[in-house]
């Protein structure tokens, strides 16, 4: 026979609504009621009924989380902590992936917003008015945006571009092309803004390629303007593009780093598989999903957070980078390549 909610409160020697404050409210039970609670429900193994909770408390326990393109490998590492994370808070997670499409975008937004407690918006590509107009609707975390008003969690894209093109002017390159991401991204123009500003300092002409599809075949199809731009060096929007890139980049005869030196963002796990192994920007997407899951349990506890939270970058230097024809620094980042080391 299964255990009730009754059979707690008479082995706990309380009434049955400290009972069922316990799992749906336990920061308004004193900690030593609320921890005999829980040790008898253990004891009986007593679980609470989410549906008839959710009745009592008008929250259902799940967040939507909602990714551009569930294939690429930037984002399982993001949904896995963001699921861990859910579940030390007796959250569950329902994951929808979008193909890059900013209509379907909008469409599940609004399909999950009666479903969950609140939403994890991760690389949107909707625009800002949009997402402005959802918030309204179901409380939103966006994660890789930044919206004035809307909380968000973002990845210091523009520190990790900075420092890859001051990675590749040190090496002595002076013509690099940035291959940049889908339409509508954020964090594309957050790339291509900070890379610009950073070959301007250094003397150096880059060329914008795309925007692109960020894939390996967006890279792969690429890699024949990147030889007709003349660039000795490539910034790519992501990872998958950058080893697309190389692989174009070989078929067509080029040697990398010899020829052109490539740099990805994101260090997802092929980039160390990839050869030469990818010099890469590595972001803290684990890190990201915590942070979100944290940012949208405060929000739908009606403490009302705008907060904007920023997660470092570090440049991965490995062996698709090496000496370009120009002048070099004679502190050269590119001597950690030996070591395989981080620069920073």
């Amino acid at each position: 026979m299964a255990v009730t909610i009754r059979d707690v409160a008479r082995a706990s020697g309380v009434h049955i609504s400290t009972v069922s404050r316990t799992f749906s409210a336990p920061h308004l039970v004193n900690p030593n009621t609320r921890s005999r609670v829980l040790a008898h429900a253990e004891e009986l193994g007593y679980r609470p009924n989410r549906a008839a909770r959710a009745l009592i408390t008008g929250r259902t326990y799940n967040i939507g989380l909602i990714v551009a393109d569930i294939a690429n490998p930037f984002f399982p590492p993001l949904i896995k902590a963001a699921e861990s994370q859910a579940r030390k808070h007796d959250h569950h997670i329902f994951v929808a992936d979008t193909n890059e499409d900013a209509a379907l975008e909008e469409e599940v937004v609004r399909a999950l917003a009666k479903q969950v407690d609140g939403v994890l918006l991760v690389s949107p590509r909707m625009s800002n008015a949009l997402i402005e107009q959802l918030s309204r609707e179901v409380p939103l975390v966006v994660v890789n945006r930044q919206i004035a008003g809307i909380p968000a969690v973002v990845m210091d894209v523009a520190r990790g571009a900075r420092i890859a093109v001051e990675h590749l002017t040190a090496l002595g390159h002076r013509r690099v092309a940035l291959l940049g991401g889908p339409r509508g991204s954020w964090t594309s123009r957050e790339i291509r803004r900070s890379a610009a500003a950073t070959a301007k300092a250094a003397g150096a002409e880059l060329t914008i390629i795309g925007p692109n599809a960020p894939t390996e075949f967006g890279g792969l199809t690429v890699a024949e303007d990147v030889l007709r731009a003349g660039a000795t060096a490539v910034l790519a929007y992501n990872d998958l593009m950058a080893i697309g890139l190389i692989e174009g980049l070989l078929a067509a005869g080029a040697r990398v780093p010899q020829d052109v030196s490539v740099v990805g963002i994101d260090d997802i796990m092929l980039s160390r598989l990839t050869r030469p192994k990818l010099t890469t920007v590595a972001t803290p997407t684990a890190a990201a999903g915590r942070a979100a899951v944290d940012m949208l349990l405060a929000h739908g506890d009606d403490r009302r957070t705008t907060a904007q939270i920023q997660l470092q970058t570090e440049l991965v230097i490995r062996d698709s980078t090496g000496r370009g024809p120009g002048p070099h620094s004679p502190a050269d980042p590119g001597d950690a390549i030996a070591h395989g080391g981080v620069a920073s």
